[in-house]
């Protein structure tokens, strides 16, 4: 997530662009919010003009949306204001249409917006990560004590993705009226944040109101926070949400990054020694197997009885399929091998 600290902004003092990619349908407009000009990753405030109608077809990128104002038909569903859809790239959604007009914010997370029309889930998309919800009526507020440190009481949160590995979140906050916390933080990870309804105050940046938006990298100092009569926000992580508190507002990124790992050296001294150590230092990180693995074999020729829908999950069994009478070799866990003609 490259992308530039971008704070204060509101998309309501910018004018709508019509959407030219290849694969989008007329009567589609955006306002970009923020945009990682290496991967063309990006968020955005998307208006679908009435009677707009795209063909069912999956996104290259993981892609999450909510919708801000309006209906939109996804299928044979009406989401509403609040519906949240998380769909991994290669998952092909149903036609989407609006009749009066629909306000969403869009995110693509992995790669520029696309859209290729088809009716069937890519062979490799991971499909039963995909899910919607009406985030407003389906989902209870939560206290906003995901991580410790918390914040104050006061700010609630509805979770709508989470990612075990990475630990990135997607989720709905709320600050309650009269809302105040009055110590500065930053992360360790950035954030994005987008005001659905309401104003809230910050001490660096001052008020953000309904449309205000900001992507935040690490170690950014924020705070203190106040909101008069209340917000509701869409926020998002890119990675574990760690609050490091302060009182010290004139503290430099670099300063922070430095205390962020003298407190790791304290908490757990041999893993920041690991860090640090050249045999172990990969300036791209270490691979982890189970981001690079295929997680479905070629579809060519290859059973397709046992695809997932959506709601089954099935693990590929790992072997190649050869057309019949075609040479193929075995290997075995004593280490012979064999040849079949």
């Amino acid at each position: 997530m490259a992308r530039p600290h971008i704070e204060p902004f509101c998309d309501r003092d910018t004018g709508f662009k019509n959407m030219i990619l290849p694969g989008f349908a007329g009567g589609m407009r955006y306002k970009m919010l923020s945009l990682d000009v290496d991967s063309g990753a990006c968020s955005m405030t998307v208006q679908y003009d009435g009677g707009y109608r795209r063909a069912p077809g999956f996104s290259w990128s993981e892609m999450e949306m909510i919708v801000i104002e309006g209906e939109l038909q996804v299928g044979d569903r009406t989401c509403r204001k609040g519906h949240y859809f998380f769909v991994p790239a290669g998952y092909a959604l149903p036609e989407i249409s609006t009749a009066q007009g629909c306000l969403v914010l869009v995110m693509y997370n992995t790669g520029e917006p696309s859209h290729e029309e088809s009716t069937e889930h890519h062979p490799l998309a991971q499909v039963d990560l995909y899910h919607s919800v009406d985030s407003y009526m389906d989902l209870p507020w939560a206290m906003g004590n995901v991580t410790k440190p918390s914040v104050a009481a006061g700010c609630l949160i509805k979770l709508l993705n989470y990612n075990p590995i990475s630990h990135a979140m997607t989720f709905l906050y709320c600050m309650t009226p009269g809302y105040y916390q009055d110590n500065i933080s930053y992360h360790d990870c950035a954030e994005e944040s987008y005001h659905l309804w309401g104003t809230s105050w910050m001490m660096q940046f001052g008020e953000v109101p309904t449309g205000g938006y900001f992507w935040r990298p690490a170690y950014i100092n924020h705070g203190a926070f106040a909101s008069e009569y209340g917000c509701i926000a869409l926020g998002r992580t890119d990675s574990k949400l760690f609050n490091h508190f302060h009182y010290n507002p004139w503290s430099t990124p670099v300063e922070n990054v430095e205390r962020s790992a003298a407190r790791l050296y304290k908490r757990d001294p041999l893993l920041y020694k690991w860090c640090l150590s050249k045999d172990h230092n990969h300036p791209h990180g270490p691979e982890d197997f189970e981001d690079t693995m295929q997680r479905r074999g070629d579809e060519q020729g290859h059973d397709t009885e046992h695809k997932s829908d959506g709601k089954t999950h099935d693990h590929w069994h790992g072997h190649h399929h050869h057309e019949p009478g075609s040479p193929h070799t075995h290997t075995h866990a004593d280490g012979t091998t064999h040849s079949h003609d």
